[in-house]
């Protein structure tokens, strides 16, 4: 079998929360590559992120009714490129669909187009610049390339869209705002090893932030016996490297932007699948490093700021400042790696993947258990 490699991006609505995933299925062509597929979907079941729709597409081969031996979740939606429409297996797939009452998506629309009798799409995917009069289906942009771009296609009469978009074009601030400057003092004096009531004393300055901060070490994604109840109980549970890890989280999730949600979300899923990806590949005590320097990659866009004006007050390990600045050292692979999965070049993320001597399956439930992990922390 062919290795069979999965990307993601989100799906947002016009408010730019993330209202669904878009799973793209990569494999090489062949009569039997949709089996192929369906038998990947399958061996990954447990791991399925359940709490948003998610579309789910193949790519490098037609969509047939191989697809049908995959035992779609609830949620799960099969996208129909139109340029498959008028092929004899793709309809044969879709009729399959439509009796097993699995939801469908049209990947790529255009007026005038001519659909199969019977056809019923809830979601419709075209790019921003065709003409959509006449879709069956609620309208999603793709392919957009900024936040701009996003806007107009809402203007023009869009529910929503596809992609990385909201990363791009946004204009830096020059500094942290307070919130997010204390938040580094209580990184930093955590690293350091500070004595714990001086810690506590710093995070009573921002009730808040102690809420937060117990509400994500309590969160399903935690896994914890016992419910924390108190700063000093998470140092004697936890230790100060695991407080290091989600003090993190709160500085990633501290914008009060509202077009942040999608960004923190982002930056989640990707900390915790390049821990989960360099499971076995680094130090165990190194892991915690790996969540934190794919939860940073974003947080020039999140604060607004340039990524050495984000970084300057920290005490973070050269490792991470490395590949975060560089794009060098031993974490740098992994973060190539996280973005790979958030594109549709199916080749780098296979040299990638190839790279690391990660298998393929290992890469793709990462993929979903990062999913998993940055839905149950309820940032969007």
């Amino acid at each position: 079998m062919s290795a069979i490699l999965i990307s993601r991006e989100p799906v947002l609505n016009r408010g730019r929360a993330i209202t669904a995933t878009r799973l793209t299925v990569h494999a090489a062509s062949g009569p039997n590559a949709c089996r192929q597929i369906a038998v990947e979907l399958n061996a990954l079941a447990d791991t399925w992120p359940a709490a948003r729709t998610v579309f789910v597409g193949v790519s490098g081969t037609v969509p047939d009714a191989g697809l049908l031996e995959w035992g779609a979740p609830p949620n799960a939606m099969v996208e129909i490129p139109d340029a498959a429409l008028g092929r004899p297996e793709t309809q044969a797939l879709m009729q399959g669909l439509q009796q097993k009452g699995v939801a469908m998506c049209l990947d790529g629309f255009g007026a005038g187009m001519m659909l199969p009798p019977g056809s019923d799409f809830r979601f419709i995917l075209a790019d921003a610049a065709a003409g959509v009069a006449g879709a069956p289906g609620l309208l999603l942009a793709k392919g957009l390339q900024d936040n701009a771009q996003f806007d107009a296609a809402m203007q023009k009469g869009f529910g929503g869209a596809s992609g990385w978009f909201f990363l791009k074009g946004l204009t830096p601030a020059k500094k942290l705002n307070p919130g997010q400057a204390q938040i580094v003092r209580l990184l930093n004096l955590v690293r350091a090893n500070a004595d714990v009531k001086e810690i506590e004393a710093a995070l009573k300055q921002d009730i808040a932030l102690s809420v937060k901060l117990l509400r994500y070490i309590n969160s399903a994604g935690f896994g914890l016996a016992v419910e924390i109840q108190s700063f000093r109980h998470a140092v004697t549970m936890l230790g100060y490297e695991k407080l290091n890890k989600w003090l993190s989280l709160l500085l990633v999730t501290s914008s009060k932007d509202a077009a942040a949600p999608a960004l923190m979300q982002a930056a989640i899923a990707r900390g915790r699948f390049m821990e989960l990806a360099g499971k076995g590949y680094v130090d165990k005590n190194e892991l915690d490093n790996l969540f934190i320097t794919g939860a940073f990659s974003l947080l020039d866009i999140l604060l607004g700021v340039l990524m050495e004006t984000a970084l300057a007050d920290m005490h973070l390990p050269d490792s991470i400042n490395d590949a975060l600045i560089s794009g060098e050292g031993p974490y740098a692979p992994f973060l190539a790696l996280a973005r790979a999965g958030e594109q549709q070049d199916a080749a780098r993320l296979a040299a990638l993947t190839a790279e690391l001597r990660l298998a393929p399956q290992a890469a793709n439930r990462a993929q979903f258990e990062a999913l998993v992990f940055a839905d149950s922390l309820q940032v969007n």
